[in-house]
């Protein structure tokens, strides 16, 4: 990603350039990190100039303590997201966001209107209630303390995301904590965030993998609930469309960011 400049080196926030314009920030999911989005930003520096960071408790097992809820609330990551748009200071952003990242990118836009031109919805529904993560435990138990290596990893996840969650290691170590991640997600067991989405006013794209993590059906009633929003299911792609089903996901984003 040649031609980048680190903006804030606490939040790994980075400038990688692009066409004068519109910022781009790009919203990595749970347990990513901003480098994860590096095989698409150089054909989104066509569209504008690009940004990505990484989300408080992803920014390395050293940096983590131990939050209180209020810290792991989505509202505290709609400020983070706020805080950082306001601080490039380029106008109404592009919000492009990979699960996690695509509930905080359209609660930011339902709360901070001024701030967001459009989004991009990747794989992420409003309501999970009912879902814990308490099947996770036992996964979560299975992991190295330290990955060997990019095969290592993909072993365990599989070829698309074992690059995706070894690019967000640390040297092959995790870069945040397992239980703090795991709470965070706890969060969506309990409240659905229906309400901003029906509050968001920006053009949206929602792309739903075949391989959903989502409830059935919902991304799709996410169109029928906000008439700015358009939908698309990939068909064949898991969780990690952008990864997974990458020339399906470029040509949907070019032609949605090239309208609005």
């Amino acid at each position: 990603m040649s031609g980048r400049k680190v903006l804030c080196a606490s939040t790994g926030l980075l400038d990688h350039g692009g066409r004068d314009g519109r910022p781009i920030l790009l919203l990595h999911g749970l347990m990513g990190r901003g480098r994860t989005w590096r095989r698409q930003i150089p054909w989104l520096r066509h569209y504008g100039r690009v940004f990505t960071f990484d989300a408080a408790f992803h920014q390395g097992a050293a940096a983590v303590g131990l939050p209180g809820p209020e810290e792991l609330s989505t509202e505290r990551f709609v400020g983070d997201v706020a805080e950082i748009l306001t601080w490039i200071d380029r106008g109404p952003a592009v919000l492009i966001g990979h699960s996690m990242g695509g509930l905080h990118a359209w609660c930011t836009a339902a709360a901070y209107p001024e701030l967001v031109a459009a989004l991009v919805v990747e794989d992420m529904a409003p309501d999970f209630r009912g879902r814990t993560t308490g099947t996770w435990q036992p996964w979560f138990a299975s992991w190295p303390e330290r990955f060997a290596g990019e095969s290592e990893a993909q072993v365990l996840f599989g070829p698309v995301a074992g690059r995706y969650f070894y690019e967000a290691f640390d040297d092959g170590r995790l870069h945040g904590r397992i239980d703090v991640w795991s709470r965070l997600a706890e969060e969506w067991g309990g409240r659905d965030f229906w309400a901003p989405w029906e509050a968001v006013q920006a053009p949206s794209l929602l792309l739903e993998a075949e391989y959903s993590v989502t409830p059935p059906g919902q991304m799709a009633q996410m169109a029928r609930r906000n008439p700015r929003a358009q939908y698309l299911r990939v068909p064949g792609a898991g969780h990690l469309i952008h990864d997974d089903a990458p020339a399906v996901y470029r040509g949907a984003v070019e032609a949605f960011v090239s309208r609005t």
